[in-house]
This record gives C-alpha cells, structure tokens and sequence, in this order.
C-alpha cells in the first residue's frame, strides 16, 4: 500500500510538470512584436525569507511505519552580506520502533566580493542516531563563485577548509529491517582539519518547473563524507509547490557493522516564507 501511494502520488506530480511544460510551450510565432524580458527588481535588504518543505508517510496493514520529514531555507541581505539558515530533520518508526532519526543545521555568512566572486564563513552540526557517529560539528571558511548566474539557470561552487569534531558510536541491532536497537558504545571523540566543497544547481525548465542539485563534501583524516541531494519542484502557486526529491549520504568511515551509505526518496509541499516567491 505504501509503494502504490508514493507511485501515485510521484505520477501526480510528474503529470503535472507535463501539463505545466505544455502550458509554458511557445505559442506559434506572429507578426506582433513581443516585449523584451523585464530585469528582476533586486531582493529586498534586511528581511528573512526562504522556503520550508515537509512530508509525512503513515502506513498500517501488514507493518506499520510512520515518518515525517522536513527543512527550512532560509536566507537575507544586509549591504554586501548574505546570511544562511538551513535546517532538516528527518523521523520515521517502524512497527513503534524508532528506525530513522537525522537532524542538521547549518549556518553561512557571505560576503561580496565582486558580483560573482564571494568568501565565507561556516558552521554545521548533525547528529543521526543511525550513521555510526553520534555528531559531526565542523567550522569552515572559504571562498565560493557563481560559475552560472542566468534567469533560468544557476550554478555556484564553493571550496574552502577548516576544523572538524566527531565521536563515533557503535550501533548494535537485532534486526537491521526494523531498527531495533540493543546497544551503543560511543567511541573517542576526534577533532581534524578538513577541506570542503559545496556545489548547488537550479535549472528552470518552464515558469512552473524547477530541478535543483545540491553537493556538499567535508573530508579528513577520520571521515569523508558526501550528500547530495535532488529535487524537481512543481509550482502550484506563487507560494506553493509539489516536490519530489532523492538524497544520499555517504560516510567513509562508520564504525562496524554500519553501512557507508544512506538514501531517502521524498514527496513533499513545499512553501514559500516571507517576500520569497517559488
């Protein structure tokens, strides 16, 4: 029953990029002139606005599973300034035993460089009961540019270092299917120099669809860890969105017996916050 909601609720979703491209298709062309494209105002300064998404599954027959999941996105301008907010969580039970629990945040100030050249400063945490870590906490510092900056496509790239603090956990479960868990032992805490890389991608096929990509990397000597996530957004309205979205997180250095990789598939609402339109 799960699998037909989330094949259902997918095909809703792509049916209705399809319509929205058809929608957006150019009409033939006429004798009439068309108006140049009007140059976007610039965003508003000293104000918060972003977007936010949430999901939720719940499932009963055979086995019941519930989970939720969701993140904010946030953003503002102060002069030359440009300041991030990002957070995630991620919640999910299985027959009532807790098989998913992921929470990240990060925090990121830039600073303007020139139009397309930027430095920046930032902080993230995250702690998931199921990675083999019990948190990841690094600081880094950089410079990033926008390679692509276009009304329809966008792609910026950062690349920076810094220092990084992690503790391993050890996971023991009795069944790997449900996530039961019968014990933890927490290893040595570490600290590390890393170096990072970050590359997001937006690519805008109509006025209504959207793809994103979004690649973080922080290696050192006692991890290495990937996350990329992708995303094609529907736009309902100027505040409202349907996404539908796969992810992964790759760690290279969990304690036995946890796997290096982690994947979740999302069919979300998205919405917008503050002066932010999608």
């Amino acid at each position: 029953m799960t699998i037909v909601r989330v094949i259902a609720t997918t095909a809703l979703v792509l049916g209705s990029a399809l319509n929205a491209w058809a929608d957006d298709a150019p009409a033939p062309a006429t004798a009439t002139a068309t108006a140049a494209p009007t140059t976007p105002p610039p965003p508003p300064k000293g104000v918060w606005m972003g977007k936010g998404q949430f999901g939720f599954l719940d499932s009963h027959g055979n086995s019941d599973a519930e989970s939720i999941n969701g993140n904010l996105d946030m953003f503002r301008y102060d002069g030359d300034w440009k300041n991030e907010l990002y957070a995630a969580g991620l919640y999910g039970k299985n027959s009532g035993i807790v098989s998913a629990e992921r929470w990240e945040t990060r925090l990121q100030s830039n600073y303007n460089i020139s139009s397309n050249l930027f430095a920046f400063g930032g902080f993230r945490f995250e702690h998931d009961l199921f990675d083999g870590f019990q948190y990841q906490a690094s600081a880094t510092t950089g410079v990033g540019y926008k390679l692509i900056d276009s009304t329809d496509t966008k792609l910026t790239g950062q690349i920076g270092a810094g220092y990084r603090q992690l503790r391993p956990e050890e996971v023991n479960q009795v069944n790997t299917d449900n996530g039961l868990v019968t014990s933890r032992v927490l290893g040595e805490r570490s600290e590390e120099g890393i170096g990072t890389a970050t590359v997001n991608f937006s690519q805008a096929f109509t006025k209504t669809t959207v793809l994103t990509n979004t690649f973080l990397a922080e290696a050192g000597p006692g991890n290495a860890m990937l996350q990329d996530n992708i995303a094609l957004n529907v736009k309902m309205s100027n505040k409202l969105a349907l996404s539908v979205g796969y992810g992964f997180t790759h760690n290279s250095n969990p304690p036995p017996p946890i796997k290096k990789l982690d994947t979740t598939a999302t069919v979300n609402l998205v919405f917008a916050l503050g002066p932010q339109t999608l």
